[in-house]
């Protein structure tokens, strides 16, 4: 409501034209009404910017629950957008997974790409990155020393590996796996004393998976769910066109991240104390502050959400696109704390 009179607010008489022609064009429908929140708008004044609440997580101390997923490395951009992204971090508080670091346990010759440390401080989680086909690699020749080297040279808090074996079945170069995921997860845990985090890669993980991972020490379990970027899905575009055709269904296999949220509380509730690991974070199709916040609200455990292609979209160019954009996200934030409630 307005509380100055049109001589004391000179803006009044354009907003009032601009409320009367968009008035139509501001209409929603009831069907598309959001079902997720109750909105109770009598119960807190607008917040003020940086209202959000610190909180402990991965043994350091966040500002905003968000969660930079692990995205890119080894291309002429990955320089550009992982300083903006780690700058973005430390000004607003969020974690980071970098992207594969496959290039670093052999070479230095990519390290400036992936050096951000001393963008993102020292106070925030930074996690390095391999896969499944990396690891079992180095566990053959005996060389998983090459994981401290490189969790050292990045002065990164802990390893994030990605599991995808659809990624590889479907890239053209891709490697085979002879053990499970899980040996090998299982292997490295008991080899190096690291912070280890476990993700797919835009497929998401069923109950049996979810269920192992949850009673391994692991750091987080970070979701991936399917419908976000699906990277068996890229792996095709890449690849021949008759076996992508064969194969396209399999891009439609998986979980979303509203189905591991409720798989994950099934399992915490199931579990009981064989639940080592209890934090988690809410990541694949998670395209909106709103969505991150309704998930980290449903999920019965210390839990964060990650965006990877919303940030890319918005970290190859200037930083003061990115700030624009992760700035609006936490005011997001702000507002749904206070004027939203989970049903």
């Amino acid at each position: 409501m307005d509380t100055l009179s049109p001589k004391e607010d000179p803006t009044a008489s354009s907003r009032k034209r601009d409320h009367i022609e968009l008035a139509f064009r501001s209409q929603v429908e009831s069907g598309t009404l959001d079902q997720r929140f109750y909105y109770e708008p009598l119960l807190s004044g607008h917040p003020e910017r940086g209202s959000l609440k610190s909180f402990l997580f991965l043994g350091k101390t966040m500002r905003a629950p968000v969660w930079v997923s692990s995205m890119t490395g080894g291309t002429d951009w990955a320089n550009t957008i992982n300083h903006n992204l780690a700058r973005a971090c430390k000004e607003f508080g969020m974690g980071m997974g970098l992207g594969s670091c496959r290039p670093l346990l052999y070479s230095n010759d990519s390290l400036p790409d992936f050096d951000v440390r001393k963008e993102i401080g020292d106070d925030l989680p930074l996690f390095a990155n391999l896969g499944v086909a990396q690891l079992e690699e180095l566990i053959d020749h005996g060389e998983l020393y090459r994981v401290r080297e490189l969790t050292d040279k990045l002065q990164a808090d802990g390893l994030i590996i990605h599991v995808n074996p659809l990624q590889e079945w479907l890239q053209p170069e891709g490697d085979r796996f002879v053990r499970s995921s899980l040996q090998v997860i299982e292997i490295v845990l008991e080899k190096i004393n690291l912070p280890i985090i476990v993700k797919e890669v835009g497929q998401g993980m069923g109950m049996e998976s979810l269920r192992a991972l949850m009673q391994l020490p692991l750091a987080a379990i970070d979701f991936a769910a399917n419908g976000g970027t699906n990277f068996a899905r890229l792996e095709m575009l890449r690849g021949d066109e008759v076996k992508a055709t064969i194969y396209e269904q399999l891009a439609h296999v998986g979980h979303s991240a509203v189905e591991m949220t409720l798989m994950a509380n099934q399992l915490i509730e199931e579990l009981g104390d064989k639940a080592a690991c209890r934090q988690f974070i809410i990541s694949g199709g998670v395209r909106t502050f709103l969505d991150g916040y309704y998930l980290t609200q449903k999920l019965n455990a210390p839990s964060i959400y990650g965006q990877a292609s919303g940030f890319l979209r918005h970290a190859r160019g200037s930083y003061e696109e990115l700030q624009a954009y992760v700035a609006a996200q936490i005011e997001g934030l702000e507002l749904a704390n206070a004027f939203l409630r989970v049903r």
